[in-house]
C-alpha cells in the first residue's frame, strides 16, 4: 500500500520540501541575477559575469544538495528554524561575499563578508566609505541584500520568535522564552512548516508593495531610479544603506525626506503592517503602547532640541531667524525617527539643527536613540519600545508602592499586552544587552580601539544602526582600517544585535531540542 502523506505535507511541498536555509540561499542565488542583468545593460560585463557565475554557483548547490536529499521531508521544527535563521546571518554572508570581492578586485574577501554582514543584518555598516568606489550593480545588490534581510525578519518574527517567545515576545507570552509553552491553541497546532509559508505569502507581498509605492514617491521627488530604489529598500529594512553616501547627499531634498520619514513609521509598531502577532489585549494601533512612546520620543526630543535654543541661548552664537528654526525642527525630527528606527539617515538639515540648539555632544542623544530602538517583530533593532514600556510600567508601581506600601496593582489598566513579570524578563535582556556592550567594548579596546570608538562601534552594530559609525563622534571611524580580528568581533555583534541574546541562549539550550 502506498503511503499518504499528511495533508500538511501535500499542501506545502515542492520547494519547501528543501531545508530553510536552503531555501534562503535558493533565494539570494536567484535574487544575484538581478545585479548581474543590471551591470549587463550598463555595459559593466566584469561586474555582470561576477554576479550572473556566483548565482549559477548558488544554484548548483541548492539542486546538488536537494537530490542527495532525495524523498525526505525535511523537520521544520522550532529550533531548526531558529539554527537556519542564525546561519542566513553568520554562514550566508560567506556566499554573499564571493561576487563583490570579485566585481570590486581591489579589496579583501574580510572586508566583502564584512559588507554583507552588515546588509543582511540590516545594520548597514559601510565599510567602502567612498560610493564612488563601489559599482553602480554594488550598490544595488547592498540594498537587495539588506532588503531581503529585513523581509527575513518579518517573516521569523511571526513564524519562528513568537511561537518561541523571543524577540521581545517574551515581555508579552505567557510562556518561557524559548520554549513557549502557553502559547494560543492555534499557534499550538499549526505545523510550523505551513505557517511559515502562510506568513511568507502574507508578509512578502505588503513588503514589495510599499516599497515599490515608497521608491515611485522618490522617483517623483526628483531622485535618480537607483538612488531612489536603495533609499526605498533601506527605509523598509531599516539598513541606512545609500549609493549615494546618504539621504542628504541625494536629489530629492526635503520632499525626499518627508515621504521617508512616513514610510519609517512601519519599525515603530508591528501594527502599522500586520496584528498576525496579537495574542493579547488589542490590535488598535493607536492604544499600542510601542507607537505611541514611538510618537513622545520622535516629536518629544527635536522639541526640547528646538527650546534650547532659547534655554542655553548665551552658548548659541546663531540669530532667532524664523525659516532656520523649522529647518532645525525638521532636521531634528527626521534624524531622531531615523535613527530611533534605527535606520540611521542624517537629514540634510540636521547640522541645522545641531547649530540651532547649540548642543555639542549630539551623538548622545544618536546613541541613546539607537539603544531603544523600534518595535517588537520589526526590521528596527535596539533593546525595543515594549520592553522599554515594560521598565516604565514596572517604575511607576515601584514608585506608587513607595507611597502606598499596601497598594495592589491594576494590570488590566494600560498593559493587557504584557505578562505579569514582564518587566523582570525586560530587566534580564537589559542587563544581557549591557552585559553584550561591556565585553565586546573591551574586545575591541584589547585589538587596539579607544574608548570612544569602541563604544560607538559596539551600539552601532549591537543595535544595527551602522551609520552611528559615521556621525555619533567627532570624526567618522574608518571601518575599512580595524584590524581582521576587529572586523571579525563586530560581525559577531551584529549577529548577536540582529538575533538578540536571548535567542543565542535559547539554541544553547538542551530543553528546546528535546521538545
Amino acid at each position: 500500500m502506498p503511503r499518504h502523506r499528511k495533508p500538511s505535507q501535500e499542501r506545502t511541498g515542492g520547494l519547501f520540501r528543501l531545508p530553510l536555509f536552503l531555501l534562503i540561499l535558493l533565494v539570494a542565488a536567484l535574487a544575484m541575477w538581478v545585479p548581474a542583468i543590471h551591470a549587463l545593460i550598463l555595459d559593466d560585463h566584469q561586474t555582470s559575469r561576477s554576479f550572473f557565475y556566483s548565482g549559477v554557483v548558488g544554484l548548483m548547490v541548492v539542486v546538488l544538495v536537494g537530490l542527495s536529499m532525495g524523498n525526505r521531508v525535511p523537520r521544520y521544527s522550532m529550533p531548526g528554524q531558529l539554527t537556519s535563521l542564525l546561519a542566513s546571518f553568520a554562514v550566508l554572508p560567506a556566499f554573499l561575499a564571493v561576487p563583490v570581492q570579485d566585481a570590486l578586485g581591489n579589496t579583501s574577501y574580510l572586508n566583502a563578508y564584512f559588507d554583507m554582514v552588515s546588509a543582511i543584518t540590516t545594520t548597514g555598516a559601510d565599510v567602502f566609505s567612498d560610493p564612488n568606489r563601489l559599482p553602480p550593480s554594488v550598490h544595488l545588490w547592498r540594498a537587495m541584500v539588506g532588503w531581503l534581510g529585513g523581509l527575513l525578519m518579518w517573516v521569523a518574527a511571526s513564524a519562528i520568535l513568537a511561537p518561541l517567545s523571543l524577540g521581545g515576545f517574551e515581555v508579552t507570552a505567557r510562556g518561557e522564552p524559548g520554549r513557549g509553552t502557553e502559547t494560543p491553541l492555534h499557534m499550538q497546532r499549526a505545523d510550523p512548516r505551513r505557517k511559515l509559508v502562510v506568513v511568507t505569502k502574507t508578509l512578502a507581498p505588503l513588503y514589495a508593495g510599499l516599497t515599490l509605492v515608497l521608491w515611485i514617491l522618490l522617483i517623483i521627488t526628483g531622485e535618480t531610479a537607483l538612488v531612489a530604489l536603495g533609499h526605498a529598500m533601506s527605509v523598509l529594512a531599516t539598513s541606512g544603506i545609500s549609493a549615494v553616501g546618504g539621504v542628504e547627499n541625494g536629489a530629492s531634498g526635503i520632499a525626499g525626506e518627508m515621504v521617508m520619514f512616513l514610510f519609517m513609521f512601519f519599525a515603530l509598531s508591528r501594527l502599522t503592517f500586520s496584528t498576525d502577532t496579537v495574542t493579547s489585549g488589542h490590535s488598535r494601533l493607536d492604544r499600542d503602547p510601542e507607537f505611541r512612546i514611538g510618537l513622545l520620543i520622535v516629536f518629544g526630543v527635536p522639541l526640547l532640541l528646538f527650546l534650547r535654543h532659547w534655554i542655553a541661548s548665551f552658548d548659541v552664537a546663531t540669530t532667532s531667524d524664523l525659516m532656520q528654526g523649522l529647518h532645525s525642527w525638521w532636521g531634528a525630527t527626521f534624524t531622531v525617527l531615523s535613527f530611533l528606527s534605527t535606520t540611521g539617515f542624517e537629514s540634510a538639515d540636521w547640522e541645522t539643527a545641531r547649530q540651532w540648539s547649540g548642543l555639542n555632544t549630539p551623538g548622545m542623544i544618536l546613541l541613546g536613540l539607537a539603544v531603544i530602538g523600534g518595535g517588537v517583530a520589526t526590521t528596527a533593532g535596539g533593546v525595543k519600545l515594549l520592553r522599554v514600556y515594560a521598565l516604565y510600567l514596572n517604575g511607576l508601581r515601584e514608585m506608587e508602592r513607595l507611597v502606598h506600601p499596601s497598594s495592589v496593582s491594576n494590570e488590566g489598566k494600560g498593559n493587557r499586552r504584557l505578562q505579569s513579570n514582564g518587566a523582570f524578563v525586560a530587566w534580564v535582556f537589559f542587563m544581557l544587552f549591557a552585559l553584550s556592550l561591556a565585553v565586546i567594548s573591551i574586545s575591541l579596546a584589547a585589538v587596539g580601539s579607544d574608548f570612544e570608538q569602541a563604544l560607538i562601534l559596539t551600539i552601532a552594530t549591537l543595535s544595527t544602526t551602522g551609520p552611528l559609525t559615521e556621525i555619533a563622534g567627532s570624526e567618522p571611524i574608518a571601518l575599512i582600517h580595524l584590524t581582521a580580528t576587529a572586523k571579525l568581533i563586530l560581525c559577531f555583534a551584529m549577529v548577536l544585535g540582529r538575533l538578540e541574546t536571548l535567542a543565542i541562549i535559547a539554541l544553547m539550550t538542551p530543553n528546546l531540542w528535546r521538545s
